[in-house]
């Protein structure tokens, strides 16, 4: 027994020495540690004065909300010359009395508004993101499928697949008419004031002649899709919105060889529009527009939707005429009475209720004016 209390009391002063070297060590620790935490707290107030402006402090940013922040400052393209960010969050991004590029002025719109994304299909977008791809294509599923990298690339030996739509320019007003087709257009009077702006976008049919007064003359924009498609003038840019590969296939034939006559309808075997001015909706834009704004409400977007949010992507001032009902309800075109009018809000296709909501929306957070009508 006692050889064992020697042998313990011999390791016991062996250990003096490990004990103080402990000791050391473990102090040591504590001040690695003391140094880490330290750091930590002052880097995350660092980022959080940043991040804050300098106001008060918040450690519930979401992940990239500074570089966000910092990308949607001022509006630009992707490949297209980047302004530098302004020093201020008032700096103007035109010179219209409000433009739809100012940051600052709705944190609604500044979130979900991506200025890097492409409205226009082009050369250097043309590989989809697969998620795009897959939404896109069953949007309207097709007995035979085409190979989308190929058809693309015979699409933009016809068309020049390029987008004209450059930077945000500070010293530039674009002024836009977003025309719709609603019966509130019928008596309105808008005509002149339509054909004042720099780009006018028409949808599908809208007709002008005859309704000149209530709905202009002059067309810079006609979106269309196959199964309304028809022959423009030669300064109208056709704007093709293709809800399935076949779509591109057919405006390759239609402005060549004339071989597709029928899609799920008939369609215009050949196409009397400017070639150069043909450009084809990127199907990226369609997905961030049913994300972002109308939120998965409806299968997809209405086409009026589509050419807003073009609008908003490209011009400088937006301006809205022809959207919604007219004053009795009814959804009928102003060309025509359509007994069925209200079948648009009926389908589930598009949320036509939720739609008009973000077009008020828009509207309270002075990006857009909506011209009501009659």
């Amino acid at each position: 027994g006692s050889t064992g209390a020697a042998g313990g009391g011999g390791s016991a002063g062996g250990g003096g020495g490990a004990e103080k070297g402990g000791r050391v060590r473990c102090s040591r620790r504590v001040w690695v540690l003391l140094g880490s935490l330290t750091l930590i707290f002052l880097t995350s107030l660092f980022f959080s004065v940043s991040l804050r402006g300098g106001v008060g402090f918040n450690y519930l940013e979401p992940p990239g909300w500074e570089e966000s922040r910092r990308v949607k400052l001022v509006p630009s393209y992707a490949g297209a010359h980047r302004l530098s960010p302004p020093d201020s969050q008032q700096q103007k991004t035109c010179a219209c009395p409000r433009c739809v590029g100012d940051p600052g002025v709705s944190d609604w719109f500044d979130e979900n508004y991506d200025p890097d994304i492409s409205p226009v299909w082009t050369r250097d977008n043309v590989q989809l993101p697969s998620d795009v791809y897959y939404w896109w294509v069953m949007l309207q599923p097709q007995f035979k499928p085409h190979s989308i990298q190929q058809v693309l690339l015979r699409l933009f030996q016809v068309i020049p697949g390029r987008s004209p739509y450059g930077s945000w320019d500070p010293g530039r007003c674009l002024r836009c008419a977003v025309v719709g087709n609603s019966g509130n257009l019928r008596g309105a009077g808008y005509g002149a004031t339509i054909d004042g702006h720099n780009y006018i976008m028409r949808i599908n049919l809208a007709p002008t002649v005859g309704y000149e007064e209530d709905a202009g003359s002059h067309t810079t924009h006609h979106f269309m899709y196959p199964e309304s498609a028809k022959n423009l003038a030669t300064n109208v840019s056709f704007v093709l919105v293709p809800f399935k590969t076949l779509d591109l296939v057919w405006i390759t034939s239609a402005l060549s060889t004339g071989q597709i006559r029928f899609t799920y309808a008939p369609v215009k075997q050949f196409l009397r529009v400017d070639k150069d001015k043909v450009q084809v909706f990127n199907p990226a834009f369609f997905k961030y527009i049913h994300d972002h704004w109308t939120r998965h409400h409806g299968r997809y977007p209405s086409t009026g939707m589509l050419v807003l949010f073009f609008a908003l992507h490209v011009c400088d001032e937006v301006n809205v005429f022809g959207f919604g009902a007219d004053s009795r309800g009814n959804w009928h075109h102003y060309w025509e009475q359509n007994r069925y009018s209200g079948e648009f809000r009926k389908t589930g296709v598009h949320d036509a209720d939720y739609e008009a909501q973000i077009i008020q929306r828009l509207a309270k957070a002075g990006k857009i004016t909506v011209f009501p009508g009659k």
